[in-house]
């Protein structure tokens, strides 16, 4: 995992200055909107968007925001990544799977003891339902999600070999397991380029004008229209992280929104970068994230295990 602590304080400084730094410059080369001055938090502060009267924006227009938005996002988050802890394809599906309705840190404090008992698919699969309700209990809805597991595990079992195919069409038939979780396990187990809609990144795009949908899988389908196939995979882990940090659904922090310039939505949250600093989540508020065994890159500290939080 790497060392944490002061050394991996320091490295979310020096990376925010420099993103902070990589924004004004362009800004000044480009004659877009100014930004304020980093925020004490280590996060590049807000100005309020300025705005042209006229026709609406264009189709093209949108996708080259579109478009700047995610390689703002890059600047800003260099180290996202999937917030569940996982080793394998098994894992990473098995906690998808359990993510549904509760937190990523919820998911990440329960796995170490369901895996250290059930770690191949043939093991699960012949769980003691019971037992396994009760290891699975701290994510809510545990007897449904327990069916899942069975069912997936034995389907993992009999129809794959044990093994978690790589291929969407055969990820979506298991039980429990649906478009968005075939992609978070295709684009971060396989390396297979896809687009995960959850709550984060349908809200986000919907304030930046990507899309009006609400279906997920046809925000899917727009939203692969804009950005090439490449991109799909990290601009998921970039909105998500931005979603859980910076834009939250109830309250953003608009005046510490590093991307406020770009949105058409500024002005939704709190727009003083004094009050929208202390609204900022994470690491980019200064505390630990949601994984127990966060990446060797990632700058903040790791989460608490279960009954330490």
């Amino acid at each position: 995992m790497g060392e944490q602590g002061a050394s991996k304080g320091k490295k979310l400084k020096k990376s925010a200055e420099s993103s902070s730094g990589a924004a004004k410059s362009r800004s000044a080369g480009s004659g877009s909107a100014g930004r304020a001055k980093p925020a004490e938090a280590g996060v590049p502060g807000a100005a309020a968007p300025k705005r042209k009267p006229g026709r609406p924006e264009s189709h093209l227009a949108m996708v080259r925001r579109a478009r700047r938005i995610n390689r703002e996002l890059a600047e800003v988050y260099p180290y996202a990544h999937p917030e569940l802890d996982f080793r394998n394809p098994f894992e990473l599906l098995v906690a998808t799977v359990l993510s549904a309705q509760t937190t990523d840190l919820r998911v990440n404090q329960t796995t170490p003891a369901l895996f250290a008992a059930y770690p191949t698919p043939e093991d699960m699969a012949a769980a003691v339902p019971e037992k396994l309700e009760e290891l699975i209990r701290p994510t809510g809805f545990f007897r449904a999600k327990a069916r899942s597991l069975l069912g997936l595990s034995a389907a993992l079992r009999d129809d794959f070999g044990g093994e978690v195919p790589g291929r969407l069409a055969d990820l979506v038939k298991l039980p429990g397991v649906g478009r968005k979780t075939a992609n978070v396990v295709l684009g971060n187990a396989f390396g297979v380029p896809g687009i995960t809609v959850d709550t984060h990144f349908g809200r986000l795009v919907r304030r930046w004008k990507w899309t009006e949908q609400e279906d997920p899988e046809k925000v899917e389908a727009e939203v692969a229209t804009i950005f090439p196939k490449s991109e799909w995979t990290m601009l998921s882990h970039r909105v998500i992280f931005h979603g859980r940090r910076v834009c939250h659904a109830r309250k953003p922090a608009c005046g510490a929104c590093p991307i406020a310039p770009l949105c058409p939505s500024y002005g939704e949250g709190e727009t003083d970068p004094e009050k929208a600093r202390t609204l900022l989540k994470y690491e980019m508020g200064g505390r630990p994230g949601q994984r127990l065994n966060p990446p060797p890159d990632y700058p903040g500290s790791p989460a608490p295990p279960l009954g330490a939080d």
